[in-house]
């Protein structure tokens, strides 16, 4: 521009859901050359949503593009909702139906599925590493987090875990009417953050349930800048991976989670987890609507 101002086309998308104004929405510059790592965090948090993505030439050309993730405070090395949405947004790059976006976490794959008139009806996301157990917690210190009561959190299944497949997460089972009525405890998650430096500070904490045969999660983390997200892919990857992992007659399984539904966006992610030869591997995907589009001025 000859003022000297610089202009970033911006699109926005609803992620997990068939419709506007549910799913978790996501913020995605197509293309961010020329945004320098200041700016790109700032957008994030003048957004202010779950994560905003800035899309990049890729290093290695037989990829489809760089991108990198940003929460309102910082940037992320995986997540699952904004591979699923930047995934919506250049389907039209995918090369037989496949993008590879270069991430921090690795490479990361997005399968694209459209319907019989060439429409995107899904995007699935394959997590970039295999699923890794980490740091155990006890029932006292979720439930403090959580502000639920330590018997709400259930350890038949499995005690709280620290879970990856790119992105850590504290996964702990609750029950129904506790994962209901769970608030983030601000005070309790400052304590835990500093008390877990395996988790650099990021104490992300992932509920879930099961509600007769349907799984339902809740995620907290104002760490990160958010007090709850409605829908987050790379913690319902690695708790499709977790509990695949608990089934040893099981090679393969398929789960649907929903999230959001206390927050008034209802979310469905579709994941999948595998056994291979490296370990547990998992994928997860959805549905995506386009919300806005418009131009940044800086």
């Amino acid at each position: 521009m000859s003022d000297g101002t610089r202009r970033y086309r911006f699109v926005t998308v609803d992620v997990f859901t068939d419709r506007r104004f549910g799913g978790n929405p996501l913020a995605v510059f197509p293309d961010a050359r020329g945004l320098t790592d200041a700016e790109m965090q700032a957008l994030a948090a003048e957004f202010n949503l779950s994560e905003t993505t800035f899309v990049l030439p890729p290093a290695d050309p037989a990829n489809t593009a760089r991108m990198r993730i940003f929460t309102p405070t910082r940037e992320l090395p995986f997540a699952g909702h904004p591979n699923v949405g930047t995934g919506h947004v250049l389907a039209d790059r995918a090369t037989d139906g496949l993008l590879r976006f270069e991430e921090i976490a690795g490479l990361v794959e997005v399968r694209i599925a459209r319907d019989e008139a060439g429409r995107v009806t899904e995007a699935m996301v394959a997590a970039p590493l295999p699923l890794s157990l980490g740091a155990r917690f006890t029932p006292v210190q979720v439930a403090g987090c959580a502000g639920i009561e330590p018997w709400e959190v259930v350890t038949e299944n499995h005690a709280p875990v620290t879970a990856s497949v790119g992105n850590p997460f504290v996964i702990a089972e609750v029950t129904p009417a506790a994962l209901t009525r769970a608030a983030p405890d601000l005070a309790e998650f400052r304590r835990m953050a500093n008390a877990t430096p395996e988790l650099a500070g990021r104490f992300a904490l992932y509920l879930h349930a099961r509600d007769g045969g349907a799984i339902r999660a809740r995620m907290f983390s104002p760490a990160l800048g958010m007090a709850e997200d409605p829908a987050t892919g790379s913690a319902a990857a690695p708790l499709a991976g977790l509990l695949l992992s608990l089934d040893a007659a099981r090679l393969e399984g398929s789960y649907d989670i929903v999230q959001g539904v206390e927050m008034g966006r209802p979310s469905l992610l579709r994941c999948t987890a595998r056994r291979a030869a490296d370990g547990i591997r998992a994928t997860v995907g959805g549905r995506c609507v386009l919300v806005m589009e418009g131009q940044v001025v800086l």
